[in-house]
């Protein structure tokens, strides 16, 4: 399974062309999606980034994919906008 991530300080951010891009991809009507809005294992988001690289990077963003095990019940957990992939576990009080 492959995951979108930010890999620097700063933040998750798209382009405005890039955003513009994903929404037509996906026939995104609502001027009230954005970017926090697309799903990070979206495969028209991956193949975004597989096929345009950095030119898809907001401000202050570093996207790049993590490959991780299908099947693995995950979440993205971030500090300064520094992301990366956990797995969630259980847990019972």
């Amino acid at each position: 399974m492959k995951i979108v991530i930010n890999a620097c300080f700063g933040g998750f951010s798209l382009s405005d062309a890039a955003l513009d891009e994903y929404k037509g991809r996906k026939g995104i009507t609502d001027e009230y999606f954005f970017e926090g809005d697309i799903p990070r294992d979206c495969p028209v988001f991956v193949a975004m980034i597989e096929e345009q690289g950095t030119a898809v990077n907001g401000h202050f963003a570093d996207l790049k994919i993590v490959e991780i095990p299908d099947g693995v019940n995950w979440y993205i957990e971030e500090y300064d906008g520094l992301e990366h992939v956990a797995e969630r576990h259980n847990t019972w009080r």
